[in-house]
């Protein structure tokens, strides 16, 4: 089933919302009106029937009855929805007005003093009697007051019907507002549908502006244009990825293909064949590491890398590798020196490959003579380990970018040899941030350090 739109459920609300209001007006109004009623005619019944028992109570007999009824005529006679009967003590009509008044017939049933509502021949009335205390059986036993309240419920129902079709137009016009209003005040929203509608590769530097956006929905245009400017940078990136991975791999493909047509051009020994092949086997070995370290990146970018978790002293690994570049740190009068200690949780494997990296960037960085300081230390709940050698200074707006994949852009970093795809750094980044550490660059007055972090091992 298909959901109403976000326009419509506003409408629907803010009608509701003013029927449930009307209702509420409509029925407190309704009882009070009732209510007001109901004490007039209280009030017009009470003040009746006490004039009526003042001027009763001075009537002992029979003779001072009659004189009694202009009176009680004049009192009785002069509202026209107002009708009394007396009786006698033998429930004898005494006095009627108007003459022919038809009264209740179980009007003694009902208790003194209380009023009652009945209706009859399609009228409604209310009544109201009393006893008065006599010693003729001539004179008036009990008073019957009854009040015409026919047109009260007239009213009542006329208002009743003007309230519902009230109600009725007043839902429609409601709605109507309603929709105005939300259609208003989504309009932003709107806006940011119809830039994300119009998204392509090739604007996704546009951004929606905050200054005509509500207060509301400010919170909702930040996180979108923030997440355009990182959709912006990833593509940007995947971008410049593409167009590297296609540089590195044109110029061994270019090579292969180079080699494999002089090879072809004639007829050669076997030692030119076996040469050219050699040649070949170079560049495919040079492209395959390149797309294993392609493959690790992107098994880093979707959380897809989860490393080992054991003890590792970093110490103890820098030291094995110290003795596996040795060898070439001799041929090139490169020393090390290695101070501190401490242990961390990771992948033995991704963290040899990790500092590998950095100490044969060193050496191909550093000049003969110098020495590369590699320092561990133990702060709080941090386990740093450095790597810093002499060299040129890097341009500082170069060092952000040198975790980069394939970037080149500073002449100091360049690749010392045609093995090396630029993948390192990156490779190194992730693992680093895979082990829940950081790893950063610096580099100044002709040194540089980078540095990796990582939660220091609980594990005894």
């Amino acid at each position: 089933m298909r959901q109403p739109s976000l326009t419509t459920r506003m409408s629907l609300m803010f009608m509701l919302g003013v029927i449930f209001v009307l209702v509420v007006a409509g029925l407190s109004f309704h009882a009070l009106a009732k209510h007001h009623f109901n004490m007039l005619d209280r009030q017009t019944l009470e003040d009746k029937l006490a004039s009526t028992q003042h001027i009763l109570n001075n009537t002992q007999d029979r003779q001072r009855f009659n004189s009694a009824r202009p009176q009680l005529n004049a009192l009785l006679g002069a509202h026209e929805d107002l009708a009394a009967v007396i009786f006698d003590s033998k429930g004898k009509v005494i006095f009627s007005e108007p003459t022919a008044f038809k009264f209740p017939a179980d009007y003694r049933e009902q208790t003194p003093r209380e009023i009652w509502q009945w209706t009859e021949d399609g009228r409604q009335y209310k009544g109201i009697r009393i006893e008065i205390p006599t010693q003729s059986q001539s004179v008036a036993a009990s008073v019957l007051l009854v009040i015409d309240v026919t047109t009260h419920e007239h009213f009542f129902e006329q208002l009743r019907r003007w309230f519902g079709l009230g109600l009725v137009i007043s839902a429609l016009v409601s709605a109507a507002l309603g929709y105005v209003v939300a259609r208003s005040g989504l309009q932003p929203l709107r806006q940011v549908t119809q830039v994300a509608r119009s998204m392509s590769a090739r604007s996704l530097d546009d951004r929606i502006p905050l200054e005509p956006v509500p207060r509301e929905l400010q919170e909702l245009v930040i996180s979108f244009n923030e997440m355009l400017a990182r959709l912006d940078d990833a593509f940007a990136r995947l971008s410049n990825f593409s167009a590297d991975i296609a540089h590195e791999l044109r110029t061994p493909v270019s090579n292969l293909v180079t080699h494999t047509e002089v090879v072809l051009s004639q007829k050669r020994d076997i030692e030119s064949y076996q040469e050219n092949l050699y040649s070949n086997l170079e560049d495919l070995n040079k492209m395959s590491r390149m797309i294993d370290d392609m493959l690790f990146l992107a098994k880093s970018d979707n959380g897809l890398i989860t490393p080992k978790q054991e003890p590792i002293e970093l110490s103890s690994l820098v030291s094995k590798l110290i003795e596996y570049y040795g060898l070439l740190a001799d041929e090139m009068s490169i020393t090390f020196s290695v101070s501190g200690e401490g242990r961390v949780l990771g992948d033995q494997l991704m963290l040899d490959r990790a500092i590998s990296n950095l100490l044969s960037n060193a050496l191909r960085y550093t000049a003969p003579g110098n020495t590369i300081a590699i320092a561990i230390e133990t702060v709080a709940n941090c386990v740093s380990l450095s790597v810093k050698n002499p060299g040129e200074t890097i341009n500082p707006e170069y060092v952000g970018k040198l975790f980069d994949r394939f970037y080149r852009a500073d002449p100091a970093r360049r690749e010392g040899g045609p093995s090396n795809a630029g993948l390192g750094l990156a490779i190194t980044q992730s693992i680093v941030e895979a082990h829940k550490g950081e790893i950063v660059c610096s580099s100044a007055n002709g040194t540089t350090t980078f540095q990796m972090s990582f939660p220091v091992c609980s594990v005894p």
